[in-house]
């Protein structure tokens, strides 16, 4: 997952195919809140299959740079109108349908573990080496001030949250890494539940947190 820092990389890997399975579920979440993504994969897709059919044409570099060529032209087309919204989970309509369909219950049924002041819940990924977990932070609460080893994607499901990178809400997706030191504070309406796909762990910063984090895996 290092390698996908921001959300135009993510929507490129999965209009690839090439996303691990965590990250694929959380896109996946992300496509079905996010009309403008939605169609930006379409994008992808169109020109990724434009690239392949020009490819079966070549039989000469001069034919190869001609097909290059007219696919990147491509990438400046207007973009198409964008594909009506996706609809919420018949049944829950906090939880997109790719995360239902993984997670296999409703929202008020799982069972939250208690972490400071936050409510985690992992979900098992067998097939990759990232950790897939659902959050839930208090309507108008802090989470500890922290950076990351690794990366961590995470998608705002319910409510919404604010850090100094700006305000997040429903269908948002962030990205950070190493370099991000921040502190998500929840709205004050509600409680913010978020889905998040890590290749590491939070490590706490300023002086408490720093003497906590011997003891605190999260």
């Amino acid at each position: 997952m290092a390698e996908y820092r921001d959300l135009q990389d993510l929507l490129f890997g999965y209009a690839a195919g090439e996303l691990p399975p965590a990250l694929s579920i959380l896109v996946a979440s992300h496509l079905t809140l996010a009309p403008e993504s939605r169609q930006e994969v379409e994008r992808l897709e169109a020109v990724g299959g434009a690239m392949l059919e020009g490819l079966d044409a070549v039989t000469s570099p001069m034919d190869m740079s001609a097909s290059l060529a007219a696919v990147l032209d491509r990438l400046d087309d207007p973009e198409p109108d964008a594909a009506p919204p996706a609809t919420s989970d018949r049944g829950d309509p906090a939880l997109p349908q790719p995360l239902r369909q993984r997670l296999g219950m409703k929202l008020s049924e799982i069972p939250w573990r208690r972490v400071g002041p936050l409510g985690e819940y992992r979900l098992d990924d067998a097939e990759g080496n990232e950790t897939i977990r659902l959050l839930r932070i208090p309507a108008g609460r802090a989470m500890p001030a922290h950076t990351h080893v690794g990366t961590e994607a995470t998608l705002v499901l319910r409510g919404g949250f604010s850090d100094a990178s700006g305000h997040y809400g429903r269908g948002d997706l962030a990205v950070v890494d190493e370099a991000t030191n921040h502190q998500p504070v929840a709205d004050p309406d509600e409680d913010c539940i978020c889905l998040a796909v890590s290749t590491g762990h939070v490590r706490l910063t300023g002086a408490l947190g720093r003497m906590l984090n011997p003891f605190i895996k999260f």
